[in-house]
């Protein structure tokens, strides 16, 4: 089987690539990534041995001509502009990537006959919730900020050349993922960071705003299911089923870091109330049910102990290992 994995370089594809690459060996795995700023060959484990190619999907004429090369039988779509902060100060940079290539990618596997295309996608194309209530695959659309604008319009054309032209499609909206190899810019890299130096950490408005964490491998393994199991022309929403609020997050972070260190320093004096993101989502909370039934998915990694693997990981990368 020979798979097209865009975005792979990244933090979620990463994850996912290192897991296929190891549990099937006989399959032929392609990363296709531009290699921005938030995408790293060090997130790969076994990169020598990797078919790595690099440019953006963007690029329609060189993208049409690596389909035409390698005669992929599926794509795993990971690759996107994915920073909330980023799509407000510029956000045709997320149209162009989000939105024209997926488009690409779309155009390419209709004409070189790609068996499965699958869309990786997010909870944040639902819009926000209030006190109660989760969002599940029937929940409208509602998108609130340029960056899930752009995954809502990337997830209608999915749709559309399935109905349309018949390609088979599958996609799955996450929640907040966490965990190894994301980028520093993200929530609780950021947290772990700004500890580790004793730097401020920034926290937006008063930080009641809730997240649905899901780790990362948990998400793997999801894909993984759906991209065998999963029924053609369907959605899934994937989440960890952990909500907390912001500021809960940080401090349990600062908690856990101060016990660790076991320094003097009481970790949340750094923690500084910043002046809120524009059109800040308050709540998202995703109903995995269908996942579970259809598939037999659910999350395995507590959130406590991927919280631990995470702070791990970063004590390695920001070179503070005890």
């Amino acid at each position: 089987m020979n798979i097209l994995i865009t975005g792979g370089l990244g933090f979620i594809g990463s994850n996912f690539y290192n897991t296929f690459k190891k549990k099937y060996p006989n399959y032929n795995l392609v990363i296709l990534d531009s290699e921005t700023y938030a995408a790293d060959e060090d997130n790969i484990e076994d990169v020598r041995s990797s078919r790595i190619i690099k440019f953006s999907i963007t690029e329609r004429e060189r993208l049409f001509k690596l389909f035409e090369n390698y005669k992929f039988d599926s794509v795993i779509h990971f690759a996107a502009e994915s920073h909330v902060d980023n799509s407000i100060l510029n956000p045709m940079e997320f149209v162009q990537t989000n939105i024209i290539g997926t488009l690409n990618l779309l155009d390419a596997s209709i004409k070189y006959g790609i068996k499965l295309f699958y869309h990786i996608s997010t909870d944040e194309v639902f819009g926000h919730l209030g006190a109660v209530g989760s969002f599940d695959e029937k929940t409208a659309y509602d998108p609130r900020s340029p960056y899930s604008a752009s995954k809502a319009s990337s997830d209608h054309f999915v749709r559309a050349y399935h109905h349309t032209y018949g390609l088979p499609v599958v996609i799955s909206n996450c929640s907040n993922n966490f965990g190894p190899n994301q980028h520093q810019e993200k929530l609780i890299p950021t947290i772990i960071k700004s500890i580790l130096n004793g730097e401020p950490i920034p926290v937006y408005g008063n930080g009641q705003n809730v997240r649905d964490w899901l780790y990362v491998q948990d998400h793997v393994d999801a894909i993984d299911m759906i991209f065998h199991k999963g029924k053609v022309g369907e959605t899934y929403c994937i989440g960890g089923g952990n909500e907390l609020n912001n500021i809960r997050l940080v401090r349990l972070i600062c908690d856990k870091i101060d016990n660790l260190k076991q320094w003097e320093q009481n970790s949340q004096d750094l923690i500084t109330f910043v002046e809120d993101r524009k059109g800040h989502d308050f709540r998202y909370s995703i109903d995995s049910s269908k996942a579970k039934q259809q598939i037999g998915w659910g999350p395995k990694v507590n959130f406590d102990e991927g919280l631990d693997r995470t702070i791990d990981f970063y004590f390695k990368k920001f070179g503070n290992k005890e």
